[in-house]
């Protein structure tokens, strides 16, 4: 996910993605741990996503 289309989500939706994409990241986690992953970099990448929506929704309180 692009840091663009993350600036365009409403506040709300940007809250109840961020949950969902939470959960999927520790279910991966998991599921990893368990038996490998066709694409481990996929963990790499939902952690970064995560990690951007977390930082657009803490400048937007900021403001």
């Amino acid at each position: 996910m692009k840091s663009t289309e993350i600036k365009e989500m409403t506040t709300n939706d940007l809250v109840e993605r961020v949950e969902t994409e939470v959960v999927n990241y520790n279910q991966l986690i998991l599921n990893h741990s368990i038996s490998p992953l066709d694409n481990p970099a996929k963990i790499k990448q939902l952690r970064r996503d995560i990690a951007r929506m977390k930082t657009e929704l803490r400048e937007r309180i900021k403001q």
